[in-house]
């Protein structure tokens, strides 16, 4: 029997704890929370700088380490960064104009499917260009960003990153390298930490160039992460039952239709989406707040 359907987080086990910091690293942390936290915090240079309660549920306590992180603790760069992003998210409508019903016309072929989780839990993001539908155009890239999303709404506790799938087999139509930049571009800047692997079969010759060509822009820290051709099952990356058949090498008859996934996928991320926002409310509506102790909450209400 096919599956038709995006697949729930999977459980986590039992002995998965939440990170720890030195206590270096702690009060670095401290400082950031301690600016977004003033009762007075307004963003700089936006008409209507107060945060709205997304933009605080955002901004929790493992958001504030991925930017430390990435700036290499330096605390005045994460907060400059955390802002841009702040103010980045509003600009580019994510909490507006980016929606399902905005993207869907690109969602419509499969050329995007989130559907399983690696041996880490991290979800699954599929990339089947061949499947593309659509003329470049800003919408591409807002679907791009608004799956993105989504896998980050379907990870577990203690998951803060994805595994990229990407398949150029049968003709793939591969991005122009603008498209390809400014994607690298927003995921860089504004989704640090956020790539776990990226798995990339069915790599012809000729495409050997346009990686070539956007790899100095990809980060130094992100290239270990990028493997070709990998046998994922063999290679011990994700568990048969949890990957696509096809192409793959999973136990997964995995079926594109769209009338069937589309709603589905919606409706587990905005259910999904509700709850962390309710037990977020609950544990004190603030930021800083621990994407663990929010996700783990939900997790052990579910059914």
């Amino acid at each position: 029997m096919p599956d038709y359907l995006p697949l729930p987080p999977p459980p986590s086990p039992s002995d998965v704890q939440p990170p720890t910091l030195t206590g270096e690293q702690e009060g670095m942390r401290q400082k950031v929370h301690e600016h977004f936290g003033k009762p007075d915090y307004a963003l700089p240079g936006e008409k209507d700088g107060v945060l709205s309660d997304e933009e605080k549920f955002w901004l929790s306590w493992e958001c504030m380490l991925r930017y430390l992180r990435a700036t290499k603790w330096d605390v005045s760069s994460a907060i400059k960064r955390l802002e841009a992003t702040l103010k980045w998210r509003r600009e580019y409508g994510l909490y507006s104009t980016v929606t399902s019903e905005h993207v869907e016309p690109e969602a419509l072929t499969g050329k995007q499917v989130l559907f399983g989780y690696d041996v880490d839990r991290r979800p699954a993001l599929y990339l089947i260009p061949s499947r593309q539908n659509t003329d470049e155009s800003p919408r591409q890239i807002q679907f791009t960003v608004w799956m993105l999303e989504r896998a980050i709404d379907l990870m577990g506790p203690g998951v803060e990153t994805l595994a990229l799938m990407i398949n150029l087999a049968e003709k793939a139509k591969m991005p122009s390298f603008n498209t390809a930049k400014t994607v690298l571009d927003i995921l860089q800047n504004h989704y640090p930490e956020r790539l776990g692997r990226a798995l990339i079969i069915n790599v012809p010759f000729l495409l050997n160039a346009f990686f070539k060509m956007i790899t100095p822009f990809i980060d130094p820290m992100t290239r270990p992460k990028l493997k070709f051709n990998p046998s994922v099952v063999k290679d011990e990356l994700f568990a048969s039952d949890m990957v696509m058949k096809e192409w793959w090498g999973g136990s997964r008859e995995f079926a594109w239709e769209h009338e069937q996934y589309w709603p589905a996928l919606v409706k587990l991320s905005h259910d999904r989406k509700k709850a962390m926002l309710e037990k977020w409310k609950e544990l004190g509506g603030t930021v800083g707040l621990k994407e663990w102790d929010i996700k783990t909450a939900v997790a052990s209400s579910t059914p």
